[in-house]
């Protein structure tokens, strides 16, 4: 009985220290960590827009729209004349601006250009003389100008760095005409030349080129038209005046350089994202 015992508590005393050891042998399993949730990817907008300068050349061939004057008899009624030939000369225009890209389709700026002088060339056919005979006098002078556009364009697209678009503008001109030089049988008469605001409007058409990031290259084509105002002014020698044109037609090439001071179409597209791979957790 008292071996029974004995052996039963050594076995007892066996277990207790025999089990740690032998749990400490066995292999823990791996902690798994579970993955964390992939990032839901949105591809970036494109933000065009921002504010440009830019800077124009120009040549325009303008179209006289006609006029009349006042001649002054002895005797009421006056008369009432208009040139019977009139020519305006080709000239040089140059002008800048600042505008707004609104987003990629649509753009405004306000431009200011100055016209250079653009000489005219007429014929009047009246009488001469004591004995009032029919004769034919040649008028010279010239006009410039400075127009002032709103103005607002639809870029259609852009292809290769080509973007074509279509415009219009509306504004004010400050004009000025050069004294006006008569001459015919009677001799020779000068008359004042005449200088106002007027209303002008704009339409254009024309494409741009990408030269850099924010540089574009801008040729087009536009037509203005001036309104009518005061040409000369009276001259007491002749009794003549004052005389009124009535508007002056502009058909322009232009070319000029833009300066993209936001995101243009000209830069280069974003690289796609590309998700990092996801970790591969082994046993």
């Amino acid at each position: 009985m008292f071996n029974t015992v004995r052996k039963a508590l050594f076995a007892a005393l066996f277990v207790g220290v025999a089990g740690p050891v032998f749990a400490a042998d066995l292999a823990e399993p791996p902690v798994v960590e579970e993955a964390p949730p992939q990032a839901v990817y949105q591809e970036p907008v494109a933000e065009y827009g921002g504010w440009y300068i830019r800077g124009d050349v120009g040549y325009h061939w303008s179209k006289f729209g006609g006029s009349d004057y006042t001649t002054y008899g002895p005797t009421p009624p006056q008369l009432t004349g208009s040139f019977d030939t009139a020519n305006l000369k080709g000239a040089f225009s140059v002008g800048g601006g600042v505008g707004y890209q609104i987003n990629q389709h649509f753009r405004t700026d306000l431009t200011a250009d100055w016209m250079f002088s653009s000489k005219f060339s007429g014929s009047t056919n009246g009488f001469c003389g004591v004995a009032q005979d029919p004769c034919t006098s040649s008028d010279s002078t010239s006009y410039s100008a400075l127009l002032l556009l709103a103005n607002a364009y639809v870029d259609i697209g852009t292809w290769h760095g080509v973007t074509p678009y279509v415009g219009a503008g509306i504004g004010g001109a400050w004009m000025k005409w050069d004294t006006l030089h008569n001459t015919d049988l009677d001799g020779s008469f000068e008359h004042s030349g005449g200088k106002g605001w007027r209303f002008a409007y704009a339409l254009m058409a024309g494409a741009s080129y990408c030269l850099t990031d924010r540089v574009k290259l801008d040729v087009g084509y536009r037509f203005s038209h001036i309104n009518g105002g005061r040409m000369f002014d009276y001259a007491s020698d002749s009794n003549v005046g004052p005389g009124y044109d009535h508007g002056i037609s502009n058909h322009e090439v232009r070319g000029g350089l833009r300066y993209q001071f936001g995101r243009s179409d000209c830069a280069p597209a974003p690289e796609p994202y590309q998700p990092e791979p996801e970790p591969i957790y082994t046993k």
